[in-house]
């Protein structure tokens, strides 16, 4: 195999040059292989269908409150949160469908909700809701 050229030298070399592709079309797939694993990760999650039209179930229900001072209520009584996971676990108890609606201040520290969260999970709440109060425009 010749790398030179035969013939006169004033001629115009016919030979593609496919170097440069070949260094374009490795760079390609590299960053091909590097980003493919990286597109198709996703994390798999049951998301939650809502529905507009208002629930008429008639579940038996325990609300759930904490003001701004951190200060908790079940159903409109004072709770200490000591006592929190008892309480629900002798709730869930007494009905396994029970429905736990949390109504939080809008400045309530997390670390409180997430105590509360983490006390009905143990005591097997299985049906947690949030209480909101909707945008007006």
């Amino acid at each position: 195999m010749s790398f030179g050229r035969l013939g006169d030298s004033n001629e115009p070399m016919s030979e593609m040059n496919v170097i440069p592709l070949v260094d374009v079309m490795l760079v390609l797939l590299v960053i091909f292989i590097v980003t493919a694993p990286v597109i198709t990760h996703s994390v798999q999650l049951e998301l939650p269908r809502a529905s507009s039209a208002p629930s008429h179930e008639t579940v038996d229900s325990v609300t759930l409150s904490l003001d701004a001072f951190g200060r908790l209520y079940w159903d409109s009584s004072p709770l200490d949160e000591d006592s929190l996971f008892e309480r629900l676990r002798g709730a869930v108890q007494a009905n396994p469908e029970l429905a736990v609606y949390l109504r939080a201040d809008r400045d309530t520290r997390y670390e409180i909700l997430a105590r509360i969260m983490a006390d009905a999970r143990r005591a097997g709440v299985a049906r947690l809701g949030f209480v909101s109060q909707p945008d007006v425009d």
